[in-house]
């Protein structure tokens, strides 16, 4: 059953219950980028990985499998982390592929893209005169960030992507942390992505502890597609109006700083 995000014991604190719960199995790891592994900043372009984090996801990758989940673009998302040894799954995991050389990749959502420019074309129109607005085109989906928009500029972005929704009942919106994020309605979604990753890559048995580390509302459907069987880790503060809502995650950290220090503890 879901929990409130302030009842999470901390992962930090419990590090040697999460030891004990890995010991003699293999572990692989899925993370998310934006507010996981580097802070929720106003623009996308900004979030800008530490180099401290690198080093620890690099070490981390040497050991396990480590798979980045992202909403962002599946090469913006490479390009961000800038390491070689992982896989990556952007745009909600609809984009995944591995290092150079791997087999494993997957596409999700490829005949929609003439009917997203078309959804690009209808959200500049409406939503340029509206100050504040950023339109991201992604190879799956577009995103709509309203994080600078002001007050009174908030209904006008929902009416907006309401209608849009309206007009292509074929889309669907994902809500994000200050972002309508509009793809393709399929049956697919990080959850999805995450338990193909594990069959793809023979992680699907039960030597295996798969661990997913997230902060967002759309990281909810691979911590609910890994209950029971693996590790789910919220990254947020427990205060923040923002992660107030129902979470099938086992645990949290408070900042993407913490979670650095989770991810060092598993890779040693």
């Amino acid at each position: 059953m879901p929990r409130n995000i302030a009842d999470l014991p901390c992962a930090l604190e419990c590090a040697a219950e999460i030891a004990g719960r890995v010991r003699d199995k293999r572990i692989a790891v899925f993370l998310d980028y934006d507010g996981t592994l580097t802070p929720i900043v106003d623009r996308p372009d900004l979030a800008v990985l530490s180099e401290a984090m690198r080093t620890v996801v690099h070490a981390l990758a040497e050991r396990c499998p480590v798979a980045v989940v992202s909403g962002r673009d599946r090469g913006d998302v490479e390009k961000l982390v800038g390491l070689d040894n992982l896989i990556y799954a952007g745009s909600h995991g609809f984009d995944i592929a591995g290092p150079n050389g791997c087999s494993i990749q997957r596409m999700e959502g490829e005949d929609y893209h003439v009917l997203l420019d078309e959804v690009i074309d209808h959200l500049h129109r409406d939503l340029d005169p509206v100050e504040g607005t950023l339109i991201e085109p992604k190879k799956s989906s577009v995103a709509v960030h309203y994080r600078l928009v002001a007050d009174d500029g908030l209904s006008a972005v929902d009416a907006t992507v309401k209608a849009v929704l309206a007009e292509h009942p074929e889309l669907r919106v994902m809500p994000g942390k200050m972002v309508y994020e509009i793809q393709p309605r399929l049956d697919w979604d990080k959850g999805k992505a995450v338990l193909w990753l594990l069959e793809a890559l023979h992680l699907d048995g039960d030597d295996v502890i798969p661990i997913y580390m997230g902060d967002d509302v759309t990281d909810e459907d691979a911590f609910r597609a890994l209950r029971g069987r693996g590790i789910g880790v919220f990254v947020g503060d427990k205060t923040n109006p923002e992660t107030d809502h129902p979470t099938m995650a086992d645990y949290i950290v408070g900042t993407p700083d913490d979670a650095g220090r989770l991810l060092d503890t598993l890779g040693n």
